[in-house]
Formats: structure tokens, C-alpha cells, sequence
């Protein structure tokens, strides 16, 4: 099944729908959403990306990411793909969003119009293997050391995004 995103200019206003892998390569700006999990330790969630996906396999990324539908809101659609990728759900608070571009690889692009979520789950998580490879907890500090140590390890936009994070919200697993 072909999934489509939705097109938009800088105020989120809707330009049409064009496929995703079209969209990505042409690098125009479409609706994307970005979740962060956190658990009662105040660590965050993050998935390691599947081995068969076409762009950035096995990389680590932030709990949950994708794009919302026509039609579906970009809260509608993070609670969808959190119970699509990690096989739970939890209450989630819009936090900001922004516009980032980068690019991925030779031919393929990030531009996005962002935003970002935040939850609160203590409970088990049960990935979805065609999306998810593995999954880990991991302290803000620790994390913040393996990404300037090992960036190559994480997803592109991960790191643009965790770095606007937080720049606007200096560790909000503790907000």
C-alpha cells in the first residue's frame, strides 16, 4: 500500500498529497510528527530502526516518528504509529514544532514541518518487528554522551530534533 503525506507551505497550510518516498526524494516540506517517551525514572525511549527499512536501517531514533494522514491530526496520528511501532499508547502533550531539511544519504531528504510530543509510560512494550528491531531505555545524560561520541549511531533528523528539544525544553523528562 502506497502511503502519502501531506504537503504544506510554512504556516501548515495544506498543498496536496504526494507519496513519501516521492516527497523524501524531491525534498518537499510535508507534516511529520516526533514522540518522546519517558518513564518514571526519567529515562527515554528510543527504537532502533528495522533492518529493512529503505532509508537509515538500524540506526536509533527517538521512541516514535512518522507522518500524520490527510485528514488526521497530528495527535491522532502519533497515538496511531506509538501502537503501530512499539504496541502501546500513552497520554502524549504537544511541546513544540519547528521546520528542519537534511539530507539522507545521495538522493533522499528530510523537510519537515515537526512536532514534537512527550508521554509517560511504565509498561511493556511490544515492538512491531516489520518497523522496530530492538528498543531501549536510556538516561537523558547517557544519552546525550553516546550521541557526541557516536553520532553515526542515530537517525539525522533524531539528532536535529533531540538538539531543538533540548534547546527549548532543557530535559523536560523532569518538566
Amino acid at each position: 500500500m502506497e502511503e502519502f503525506v501531506v504537503l504544506v507551505d510554512e504556516q501548515d497550510n495544506s498543498l496536496g498529497l504526494m507519496e513519501k518516498q516521492q516527497a523524501h526524494v524531491a525534498g518537499l516540506l510535508h507534516r511529520a510528527f516526533s514522540v518522546f517517551v519517558f518513564n518514571s525514572k526519567g529515562e527515554l525511549l528510543l527504537q532502533q530502526r528495522a533492518d529493512d527499512k529503505y532509508h537509515s536501517p538500524m540506526l536509533w531514533t527517538n521512541t516514535c516518528c512518522s507522518h500524520p494522514r490527510d485528514g488526521e491530526t497530528y495527535l491522532e496520528a502519533a497515538h496511531r504509529r506509538l501502537k503501530e511501532e512499539m504496541g502501546f499508547d500513552c497520554e502524549l502533550e504537544e511541546k513544540f514544532h519547528f521546520i528542519y531539511k537534511a539530507r539522507l544519504g545521495t538522493d533522499l531528504f528530510e523537510h519537515e514541518l515537526d512536532y514534537v510530543f512527550t508521554g509517560f509510560y511504565d509498561g511493556e512494550i511490544q515492538i512491531n518487528k516489520e518497523e522496530v528491531e530492538d528498543f531501549k531505555w536510556i538516561p537523558m545524560d547517557e544519552l546525550i554522551s553516546d550521541m557526541n561520541t557516536n553520532p553515526g549511531s542515530y537517525t539525522i533528523w533524531f539528532r536535529i530534533i533531540f538538539d531543538e528539544y533540548l534547546a527549548k525544553l532543557q530535559y523536560a523528562g523532569n518538566d
